[in-house]
């Protein structure tokens, strides 16, 4: 699986990073969903999290990613996470939890949706893809999920991490988030 994905990823990442960018490489893991063992493969990065922890997504409501996320953040790996707008408003979002764990959480409120799924471990595993961090995309969507490898690649992530989060408000009931 390795193999052919790392070359995929290579070619990809080559391609993604723009006439401005250097191209990277790195080694990938692939995971397909329904019931492909997406959530399986990002919870068992998370436990092998040691220093940090980043993470940009859209809809976030998978109780063992959450959990992983605050075991990380109870070892002492700095987690902070920054979150689409609708995460406010959802039925359920992982949010209330992981700030009642005391996850720096934010909310990206200035796009008209933080489409993101990407979190960066230690500085040289991304997670990402089409994979939401939910039920739904584990048990029921076609989605699919990336694990890559690549301290270049990670350091991209991290500087658009760090733009969002920039921007971003900090989670908190509607009465208490303060206006810009």
């Amino acid at each position: 699986m390795v193999g052919l994905a790392a070359l995929v990823a290579s070619v990809w990442l080559a391609l993604a990073g723009g006439p401005s960018a250097p191209p990277v490489s790195a080694t990938a893991e692939v995971y397909f969903s329904p019931s492909g063992g997406a959530t399986a493969a990002v919870v068992r990065e998370l436990d092998k999290a040691q220093r940090q922890v980043r993470v940009l997504a859209y809809s976030f409501t998978s109780a063992p990613i959450a959990k992983a996320l605050a075991d990380a953040a109870g070892r002492g790996v700095d987690v902070q996470v920054v979150l689409d707008k609708s995460n406010r408003t959802a039925h359920y979002s992982a949010a209330d939890f992981l700030v009642h764990h005391g996850i720096a959480t934010r909310i990206d409120d200035r796009h008209a949706i933080a489409h993101n799924k990407v979190m960066v471990i230690d500085g040289r595993t991304v997670i990402t893809g089409s994979f939401n961090f939910t039920q739904a995309a584990e048990a029921h969507n076609a989605e699919n999920l990336l694990v890559l490898d690549s301290p270049a690649l990670a350091q991209r992530y991290l500087d658009n991490w760090a733009v969002h989060f920039g921007h971003a408000i900090p989670y908190g009931p509607p009465a208490s988030v303060s206006a810009r």
